[in-house]
Order: C-alpha cells, then sequence, then structure tokens
C-alpha cells in the first residue's frame, strides 16, 4: 500500500475491504492480481482489509516491487493446499507453473460461475520460493488420532514416498529410505504400515481386465480407456472434457482401493470394528487430500451399513511427514531399517513403479498380456523403454497375439494432457489405452514431495525415478498378476478381477461433470 496516502483513503480501502470475503472476492477474480505497483503481504505487514488481496488495493500506484507478477487463487475452502498471503511476494511462479504446466490458470473465463479451478495438484507448492503456498496441514489430526487409545491407526506409504523423505534429511536425491521410513512411522506410534505398492497391483488385476473387456467388446465402455490412479487429472477431465468422462477407467487409485480394503477386508480378519479404524495414506500427492474428501469415497461404509465412515480419513504428504519425524526428535538416519506388516504389503515390480510416469502404463500392459493371451509378456515388456523417461508425451505398441497391436500413448502434466485429448476428440490418433499424470515426471515428483531448487527439477526426478525402476527389477516377482498375496486376496475375498464384490469396493462410478461451475476456454 502507498505510504503516502491520506488517512481518508486508507480508511476507505479498508471498508472497501471489508466488504469482500476471500471467497467472494476470488471468485469474482479467478485469477492474478494485476499489480501496478504495491507492497507484497510479508513485506510490511498485513495487507489492507484483512485476509487475501482486495481490488481496490491496487487503485493507487505505490513505490515499491513495481515487477510484481500476481499469483493462483486459492479457494479457502481448497482440501489440498492453502496461501499465507503474509509470505506472498506476488513473484507469479505458481501462477506460472499453474497456466504452463498444467493447463488451468487463464484457461477459463471470468467471471466465475460458482467455484474456483484447481486440480489441488499442488505443483504450486513446489515452486513458491517462499513457502506462502503449502499443503494443508493435517499432522495434528494424524498425532491426535495416535494418541487415542480407542483408536486404530493404520498407515499405508505410497511407491514415491520412499524415495523423496530422505531429500528432507540431507541425503541424495532418490536414495529409497522404505526400510527407514517404516521405521520411523513406529517410532511415532504406528502399529499397523501396510505398503500402497501392494494396491497397486490390486489396482493393475482391475484396470487390465477392465482395459482388455473394453478391447475385447466384452464391456461396453469406449476406446482409448483412461487411467484413473492421479485424482489431479481426474478432476482435470471432469472439469475440461467432461465429454470424455465414460473414457476413465472405472478402477479408483491404488490409496482408493486399499482403503476399503482395510476398513471390510483386514478388519474382519482382525476383528475390529471398522468405525474405530483411522485410514491413513502417505503420499507424494496433495491431490489425494481432495480424492479422500470425494463423497464418493465411502465405498466400505455403504457395504457395512454405515456410509458416514469414509474409506481413507488423512493424507499426509511426505513433507508433513517429514516435518512430524523432525518435530518428535526421531533421527532418521540412526533408525534401524523396519518391515512393514506381513499382509496387504507385498507387492511386484510393476506394483513399485506406478509413483513414475509410464510405471502405471507399463505395469497394467504387463498384466493385460497376460489376461489376454494366458502368457506371461515377453522380456521386452518388462523393460519398455518407449514408454519410460521424463517426456510428457510418449507413445509405444505393443503386439499382443490374438488382439493385434496394441497403441498407447504416456502423458504427464495437463498442458501435454490438452494436446492429446483434442486428438482423441478430432480422431486423428487411434489409442487403445492412455496414462495420464497431473505431475511432470509423475507422482515422483508431486505436490507433496521435498522442494529442489527449480533448475535441478529434472535431475532430481530422474533420480528418483530410476530408484523406483531398480526396484523393480531387484523384485523376485515382477508381474502383479504373480504376486501372493494378490492371488490370496482374490482367491479367499475378491474371487475375480472386476467381478461384483471387487466392483462393488474396488470402483466407482461417479465422476463429475465439473465444467457447469466455470466456462472453460477453446482450445486454440
Amino acid at each position: 500500500m502507498d505510504n503516502n496516502q491520506n488517512p481518508q483513503d486508507r480508511q476507505q480501502l479498508q471498508q472497501d475491504g471489508a466488504a469482500f470475503s476471500r471467497r467472494s472476492f476470488i471468485k469474482i477474480a479467478g485469477s492474478a492480481v494485476a499489480v501496478s505497483g504495491a507492497a507484497a503481504a510479508g513485506c510490511t505487514g498485513k495487507p489492507a482489509g484483512g485476509e487475501g488481496w482486495i481490488p481496490t488495493q491496487y487503485e493507487k500506484i505505490g513505490n515499491v516491487l513495481p515487477q510484481l507478477r500476481g499469483r493462483v487463487p486459492i479457494d479457502p475452502q481448497n482440501p489440498s493446499i492453502q496461501r499465507d498471503d503474509e509470505k506472498c511476494i506476488l513473484c507469479g511462479q505458481c501462477a506460472e507453473v499453474c497456466e504452463k504446466a498444467e493447463a488451468v490458470m487463464h484457461h477459463y473465463e471470468l467471471p466465475l460461475i460458482d467455484d474456483v479451478p484447481c486440480i489441488h495438484c499442488g505443483q504450486c507448492t513446489l515452486w513458491c520460493p517462499t513457502g506462502a503456498i503449502t499443503e494443508k496441514d493435517d499432522t495434528e489430526k494424524f498425532l491426535h488420532a495416535l494418541a487415542d487409545p480407542d483408536l486404530h491407526v493404520v498407515v499405508q506409504t505410497a511407491p514415491s514416498t520412499r524415495v523423496g523423505l530422505g531429500e528432507e534429511f540431507g541425503l541424495p536425491a532418490g536414495t529409497n529410505v522404505e526400510g527407514k521410513q517404516v521405521a520411523a512411522l513406529r517410532a511415532l506410534g504406528v502399529k499397523t504400515v501396510l505398503d500402497t505398492n501392494f494396491a497397486a497391483d490390486l489396482t493393475i488385476m482391475e484396470e487390465a481386465m477392465e482395459l482388455v473387456q473394453r478391447i475385447t467388446k466384452k464391456k461396453d465402455a469406449p476406446i482409448p480407456q483412461f487411467t484413473s490412479c492421479c485424482p489431479g487429472w481426474v478432476k482435470f477431465c471432469e472439469m475440461f472434457y467432461p465429454e470424455l468422462i465414460p473414457n476413465l477407467s472405472s478402477a479408483r487409485s491404488p490409496m482408493g482401493m486399499l482403503g476399503p480394503v482395510i476398513k471390510t477386508y483386514y478388519a474382519d480378519k482382525n476383528k475390529i470394528d471398522p468405525a474405530k479404524i483411522v485410514s491413513v495414506s502417505i503420499m507424494p500427492c496433495t491431490a489425494k487430500k481432495f480424492e479422500c474428501s470425494r463423497p464418493e469415497m465411502n465405498n466400505a461404509g455403504v457395504k457395512i451399513g454405515k456410509p458416514e465412515i469414509r474409506d481413507t480419513d488423512l493424507v499426509i504428504t511426505t513433507r508433513e511427514l517429514a516435518r512430524m519425524i523432525k518435530m518428535k526428535g526421531i533421527d532418521l538416519l540412526k533408525l534401524k531399517d523396519s518391515k512393514y506388516d506381513s499382509y496387504l504389503s507385498d507387492y511386484s515390480g510393476g506394483g513399485a513403479i506406478f509413483g513414475c510416469s509410464g510405471g502405471v502404463m507399463e505395469a497394467a500392459i504387463r498384466t493385460g498380456y497376460y489376461f489376454a493371451t494366458k502368457q506371461n509378456p515377453p522380456a521386452a515388456l518388462l523393460n519398455w523403454k518407449p514408454v519410460r523417461g521424463l517426456d510428457g508425451i510418449k507413445h509405444a505398441e505393443a503386439e499382443v497375439p490374438g488382439v493385434g497391436t496394441l497403441r498407447v500413448a504416456v502423458v504427464s502434466g495437463m498442458a501435454n494432457a490438452k494436446k492429446v485429448l483434442e486428438k482423441v476428440k478430432d480422431g486423428s490418433e487411434k489409442w487403445h489405452f492412455i496414462e495420464f499424470m497431473a505431475c511432470p515426471g509423475g507422482c515422483i515428483s508431486g505436490g507433496g514431495q521435498p522442494k529442489t531448487a527449480t533448475s535441478q527439477l529434472d535431475a532430481v526426478r530422474a533420480a528418483r525415478t530410476a530408484q523406483l525402476y531398480t526396484l523393480d527389477e531387484r523384485c523376485t516377482v515382477r508381474l502383479c498378476h504373480e504376486n501372493p498375496e494378490i492371488k490370496r486376496i482374490y482367491e479367499d475375498y475378491f474371487k475375480e478381477p472386476c467381478g461384483e464384490l471387487s466392483h462393488h469396493l474396488l470402483h466407482t462410478h461417479h465422476y463429475d461433470d465439473r465444467s457447469r461451475h466455470f466456462t472453460a476456454k477453446k482450445p486454440s
């Protein structure tokens, strides 16, 4: 604010600010604020008008920071991310990544209708240089649950967290701290620690079978099939391409599958009241906080007649876990490696690579090949190089006996998704299966992962990715359908992939046309 303004001007600005709630303003503006020279929050104290930025603050020309570039709008009710206005310097980096990498900001018309477009990917948190934008902090809820003797806390950890967490403690990028991560969770007081890699195998069983059913016309659904593991991508499709929602696989994400399994199969086996279970997911992803809050994520509750029970109760990012470990004075590097619990944790190499761009595709084709031919795939599909790497758009083909040539694409970053989706719409490219991940490089670069200098992003992504592929190569079992524990849960519980029970617990048919909440700009 201009310090040369007279008292009447300042008083008027404050009165005008009181007339705007933060939520009301961002729904009107829906974009970065155009600044001609106002003091950034955090530089000289709280901005006039209270929290948030209001239009009248920029009607007067100030005399500091004349090159401010604005920022992304964040709804105060956003379940995934939040902003500390006093730290924001309006540098515009959040706006840049949102617009250019994720194709959300500035890809809609103003004024908005009744929502602030956001896919919750959290890439803005990685690009924010001052830490003004962070994930919604759920650490207190987690610690409170651990302290309650009446609750049974079950934690699952995603593939990418094990190759990211160590960076918060000074280890080289990509260092695999799987055993120490489990040990740290046990030191925090967690009794049951499961591996989401197991659920990645479970997801492939359902998603690969669905793909085969679509291709062989046993399922009345369009081709290409889209992956549905990434909640940021799913919401992007719901917002900008609702006409392609039928292409989305109905298979839920690994987190979305393990949640209801914990509160049904696991609860039954251990004779625990599902209402007493707190299911917590350690994720590299801020969008997972949004995913677990989706209304339909209560399949376990519906099955047992208690729809108020959520499949997943809390999502904690890699950064949040690091903060708790440090807060409790736990020396991660000195911890003796610990193992996951001996059930719902075994995984194949296919499950291990889920965090890489192309990993879901590779794992699905390995098992899809088996479902279609009753033979395991050739060696080339165990190191399917065309779908690997950090390129934003990748293409590959695989010959499947009895099916023919299977054409696939792999996409990361929603700006790249737009290019591919337009080709799907106009029919200029014919694919059978497309993997989408909102974050460039995949989950290994999720919005909840440790931050790094932008100049080193690709090197860090490559190091994390390489470690997950190393895990795959070292696995005795590399095919999801050969995981003994996967076989057991189908024999004991689900009976068959895409069967009646698995469709009830592991799939969803509640995708939402969100385009009615705003007006998307047509691609140029």
